[in-house]
């Protein structure tokens, strides 16, 4: 069984609203990661949510997601990828590994984040030149996510991971430009 755990607790201040509920093709960057990480057959699908998290909650269909509350995002996306791991160790102590992801990425799609669950191998999406996320983390590097700190995220467990390009990978919506883009290349 692969997880999956959709980063999704930030503020979206340079957007200037919650990015979990802006909407593309008719469906919110919160709901469409749930879709894609369901199209790759993860399970159980996780979000961690922060900011505005009562009004994501109100808006937005989860379908069989699970959603934690993350009370310290401030303290940067280490934290919620901490939680994350965290809670999945619970609810599925026998998952073999979790795909780690945000909701403002319009680019990934199913079938590559497929392409990125490899048996034991870190595997990261490559864009702009380097690695990044979605990416895929075996069970026996959970404790490295655990030990994440600020707001680096994985960065630095990703550097020399082996990765699949992921074409338009770099366009995550963090401002209404961004968001203009996105809805010109993916409706």
């Amino acid at each position: 069984m692969i997880a999956a755990v959709i980063l999704a607790a930030g503020a979206s201040t340079r957007l200037g609203q919650p990015k979990q509920l802006v909407t593309l093709s008719g469906e919110t960057l919160l709901e469409r990661a749930i879709r894609v990480a369901a199209g790759a057959e993860c399970a159980p699908i996780i979000i961690v949510l922060g900011a505005s998290h009562a009004e994501i909650l109100a808006a937005v269909q989860l379908g069989d997601a699970l959603s934690v509350i993350n009370d310290q995002w401030l303290e940067g996306v280490a934290s919620s990828i901490r939680l994350g791991v965290s809670e999945l160790q619970l609810v599925a102590k026998d998952a073999e590994g979790v795909l780690l992801m945000t909701c403002d990425q319009p680019a990934v799609t199913a079938a590559h984040l497929r392409l990125l669950i490899f048996e034991d191998q870190v595997r990261a999406s490559r864009y702009a030149g380097r690695n990044g996320i979605p990416a895929y983390f075996p069970r026996k590097h959970f404790a490295e996510l655990m030990g994440l700190t600020g707001d680096a995220g994985a960065r630095t467990l990703l550097a020399h991971a082996h990765s699949e390009d992921l074409p338009h990978g770099e366009l995550d919506i963090d401002t209404v430009e961004d968001l203009a883009r996105a809805r010109a290349l993916f409706g």
